[in-house]
């Protein structure tokens, strides 16, 4: 059986990761992105190796706290919005043509950091997933997020759109999550974290029998990696991770036959 192979496959765009929100969820998003690069050159026919990777650059970045930030409007140091443009502005000058934001609630700075870098497509993990969810005929999902992801609204108006239903925890399953995040992953207490995402899990299943959730904090998928009751995990990490992957291998124009050579 012969397949046709990129004799001289374009090179890889150079793309960018924003992490630093928190490290640990940086770090597991470069994880997430080489995998997907590798899943693409294999389903592009690249032969895949170390050099036909694309250039990508991680700014690990001091990020003032998101969520906070959005219950404090007031301009000053405790806002994310300078920070996240400094970042920007040196993974532009490294030659970054898209740019991941390895953060959900980082997302609700998402029109700015496009309004100041037009020539940069920042992707939007929040379309990303809600366009997967549609195209998979997913009718509702249950949502695990900080306090300042639900109260931004980032996924519930990105699945309405796509026609999805958002359900969401109660206030005090909401005070359960932040634990998990504050106390449990960035603490370095995954037990913790583990237990109270289940418990949080479990109570939307229960209550509104929905069979997927969406983890939207980066810090849930590195302590919740199976979902209980057989309730599918939706990881966005994975989901933004894999568009950056298609974006880092887009062929501007359509391959040339003089370029292919039959493998046997």
């Amino acid at each position: 059986m012969e397949a046709a192979t990129p004799l001289h496959a374009p090179a890889p765009r150079v793309v960018g990761i924003l992490g630093g929100m928190g490290p640990a969820a940086g770090a597991d998003f470069v994880r997430l992105f080489v995998q997907a690069c590798t899943a693409r050159m294999e389903a592009l026919g690249i032969p895949v190796r170390d050099q036909a990777y694309p250039e990508h650059w991680l700014a690990q970045v001091p990020i003032p706290d998101r969520t906070a930030a959005l219950g404090d409007a007031r301009a000053g140091a405790h806002q994310p919005g300078e920070p996240l443009l400094q970042a920007m502005g040196r993974i532009a000058a490294l030659g970054a043509r898209t740019v991941a934001i390895a953060c959900n609630t980082a997302h609700a700075w998402h029109g700015l950091l496009q309004q100041r870098f037009p020539q940069i497509e920042v992707l939007h993990g929040m379309r990303e997933v809600s366009a997967g969810l549609a195209a998979r005929g997913v009718p509702a999902v249950g949502l695990l997020a900080t306090r300042g992801a639900y109260a931004a609204g980032l996924y519930q108006r990105e699945l309405a759109l796509h026609g999805i239903l958002c359900v969401l925890p109660t206030e005090a399953e909401r005070d359960l999550l932040m634990r998990g995040i504050y106390d449990g992953v960035k603490a370095g207490d995954y037990a913790l974290a583990r237990r109270h995402f289940e418990a949080v899990a479990r109570a939307l299943r229960e209550r509104h029998g929905v069979g997927a959730l969406v983890m939207g904090c980066t810090e849930i998928p590195l302590a919740l990696d199976a979902g209980p009751d057989g309730i599918e995990l939706v990881n966005p990490s994975a989901v933004l991770a894999e568009a950056l992957a298609r974006h880092a291998y887009a062929r501007d124009q359509p391959p040339q036959s003089a370029g292919l050579l039959t493998m046997r």
